[in-house]
C-alpha cells in the first residue's frame, strides 16, 4: 500500500483529494497537513511514500518546503497539485525532482491517472531488482514506445503486467500458460508475446513434440 500525506491549506478540497485517493486501489491517506510547519513534522511521524503538495500555503512557498519534507525523509516522493500556473513555477518544481505537477481544478479521473501512472512506473523500481531495464527507465521518463503503436485490442496497462509475468517468471512461458498468469485469452496473449518479440525483448524458442512445434516465450536477459 502507496502511504499519501496531503499537504494543502484548504480543509475542504484536502477533504476531497483524500476521497479521491482512497478510492483509487493500491493508496491509503496516512494524514493531512495545512501548514508547512505541520507538514514537516507530519512528513517526521508518517513517512510516507508520496505526498501531494500545494505551492500556496500560509506560511511557505511549497517548493521550497519540498526540500524540508525530503530532509526527514529521503526517500519521498511528490505530487505538486496547485493553481499556480507560471511557466517559471513548473520549471522550479521539475527542477526539483517532482513525479508529476496537477493543476487545479481537476476531476477524479485526472488524479486517479497520476496517481496509478506513479504507482505503474516509479514504484516499479524497487529493490526487487537491482538493475534496470532501458524499458523501465522509458517508463518512468513517458517514453514507453511512443513511436510504435500496440496491436489493436492490446492496452499499455495489459503489456506492463505481460512484462512483469515474463520478468518475475524465471523461465519461458506459451502463450496458453501466460494467458492463465494474466487472466486473457490465448490469442491476446500471443499478440503481446509476439509484440515484445518484434521489439526485442523476448528470446523466442521452439519445443517440439506431437504436431506443431510449441512457441516459448522468455524476457530477454541484459
Amino acid at each position: 500500500m502507496i502511504k499519501v500525506l496531503i499537504v494543502d491549506d484548504d480543509f475542504m478540497v484536502a477533504k476531497v483529494h483524500a476521497g479521491f485517493i482512497q478510492r483509487t486501489p493500491g493508496f491509503a491517506v496516512v494524514g493531512v497537513a495545512h501548514t508547512g510547519a505541520q507538514a514537516v513534522l507530519e512528513t517526521q511521524r508518517l513517512q510516507p511514500d508520496l505526498v501531494l503538495l500545494d505551492i500556496h500555503l500560509p506560511d511557505v512557498n511549497g517548493l521550497d518546503l519540498m526540500h524540508q519534507l525530503r530532509d526527514v525523509a529521503p526517500e519521498l516522493d511528490v505530487l505538486v497539485i496547485s493553481a499556480a500556473r507560471e511557466v517559471e513555477t513548473v520549471r522550479k518544481a521539475l527542477r526539483g525532482g517532482i513525479v508529476h505537477y496537477l493543476i487545479k481544478p481537476f476531476s477524479q479521473t485526472d488524479l486517479q491517472e497520476r496517481l496509478e501512472h506513479y504507482r505503474n512506473t516509479y514504484q516499479s523500481l524497487d529493490s526487487s531488482k537491482d538493475v534496470a531495464e532501458q524499458s523501465d527507465v522509458n517508463r518512468v521518463f513517458g517514453l514507453e514506445r511512443a513511436d510504435r503503436p500496440l496491436p489493436k485490442g492490446c492496452s499499455a496497462e495489459t503489456l506492463q503486467v505481460v512484462e512483469k509475468a515474463l520478468r518475475s517468471g524465471g523461465g519461458d512461458v506459451s502463450a496458453a500458460e501466460l494467458a492463465v498468469q494474466v487472466g486473457t485469452s490465448r490469442v491476446s496473449a500471443r499478440r503481446y508475446l509476439e509484440y515484445l518479440n518484434d521489439e526485442g525483448l523476448v528470446d523466442v524458442t521452439l519445443k517440439y513434440g506431437v504436431g506443431r512445434p510449441e512457441r516459448r516465450y522468455a524476457w530477454k536477459a541484459g
